[in-house]
């Protein structure tokens, strides 16, 4: 007894020595906080499991978040008249958008705008959001603080940035001109193939791939991050999309992480418009009609204040350099995972369209891409290679 009493005591007397140590610091309500004897312009953030140095936009977004000042609610164009905002919002198609009828007078289709937060009353002007401005403007280089919002894409005749052709800007709001941005993609990256002595026409990349991938570039954009567009550039052997602000997650979780949108309204009415999946699951559709293509594996690049993501066309395996196969090894590694599966040689193998003759090739590219950190064995007890599986390295 004496001695389960000792034991006890010395527990909590250990257990009160520790809490002394511990101390509670609350979320601060002024952001960003920086060390003392710096700037404001001095501060850091976590992405990706790393701490980054804040640019001066990413700062001022943040003093203004924390202020409660978002920029979807911010003012596009203040004191509109009534005529004003039904010439320069799209409103048919929001309407077309929701499945609603449109109504039959003008006070009601205001009235449903304002409902939508897209415009705000003033007396007895309108305000236009950035939101309503954003989705719905016939002409985004109408509203002064929008300019660079539009999306631009860029066509050029080599593989380089030499020589291009002159330069389109799509000044539609992003949910009103989406079906147009991608019809446009689409019939500038089709070619035509003769097959039984006719001419057709084939896509060189899956339309789910491009639509879902572009989507995300526009929502998830650093919209407080001015002097960049979203761009498009095509080139005859890949289409590259960048968007400003680098990702809120590892370029290497896009397939699994939960969603984490810096502009979370505008990622809900494009869902409700039936234009992206918010719950996340974009990329993962994305790569998933590229592995169905059989074509390479897309790349995500995190650059400095900027997301890119590249998509290739048809290449034979003997064209794919080690990276694209690794790539490809990993992402449909995430993808089996996703579906609570394994994968084997035999999977991957079909993924890449390789004769099981040639199953050995295929040994190669998961032996590079365990080495290299990417996936690892689901049994690591298990010394059969026929019939091993694997699971990303994250599992």
């Amino acid at each position: 007894m004496f001695e389960k009493q000792s034991i006890s005591n010395s527990c909590r007397i250990e257990r009160d020595r520790l809490e002394k140590r511990l101390i509670s610091i609350p979320e601060q309500t002024e952001k960003p906080v920086y060390l003392r004897g710096q700037t404001i312009y001095d501060s850091y953030y976590r992405s990706a499991g790393q701490t980054v140095k804040m640019s001066p936009q990413e700062v001022k977004q943040m003093i203004a978040e924390s202020q409660g000042l978002l920029f979807h609610e911010q003012i596009a164009l203040t004191k509109a008249t009534a005529d004003d905002v039904l010439k320069l919002l799209d409103y048919d198609c929001y309407f077309q958008l929701t499945n609603r009828n449109l109504p039959e007078n003008k006070t009601a289709i205001l009235e449903a705008l304002a409902d939508a937060e897209f415009i705000v009353k003033q007396g007895e002007y309108w305000n236009i959001t950035n939101l309503g401005a954003l989705l719905f403007a016939h002409d985004l280089t109408k509203f002064k603080r929008l300019e660079f919002k539009t999306l631009r894409i860029i066509l050029y005749k080599g593989k380089s940035r030499l020589d291009a052709h002159p330069e389109l800007n799509f000044k539609e709001g992003y949910a009103c001109g989406f079906e147009h941005f991608i019809q446009f993609i689409m019939e500038r990256t089709s070619v035509e193939v003769i097959e039984k002595a006719f001419r057709e026409t084939k896509a060189s990349y899956p339309k789910r791939a491009v639509r879902e991938l572009l989507a995300n570039s526009l929502i998830h954009q650093n919209l407080w991050q001015n002097g960049m567009y979203v761009m498009v550039e095509i080139f005859p052997d890949r289409i590259e999309m960048t968007n400003p602000g680098t990702p809120l997650v590892d370029v290497n979780r896009f397939i699994d992480t939960p969603p984490k949108s810096r502009n979370e309204k505008i990622a809900i009415l494009m869902r409700l418009f039936e234009i992206c999946e918010q719950r996340g699951s974009g990329v993962d559709r994305a790569i998933k009609a590229i592995e169905d293509a059989y074509l390479p594996a897309p790349e995500f690049i995190k650059g400095d204040g900027y997301t890119k993501v590249f998509i290739y066309p048809k290449k034979t395996f003997a064209q794919m350099s080690k990276e694209d196969r690794v790539r490809a090894c990993y992402q449909h590694c995430c993808l089996k995972y996703m579906e609570k599966l394994q994968m084997t040689n035999q999977s991957f193998r079909e993924r890449m369209g390789i004769e099981e003759e040639n199953a050995a090739m295929v040994s190669r590219i998961i032996k590079e891409a365990v080495n290299g950190g990417f996936i690892k064995g689901f049994n690591p007890d298990s010394t059969s290679k026929k019939h091993a599986k694997y699971i990303p390295f994250w599992a």
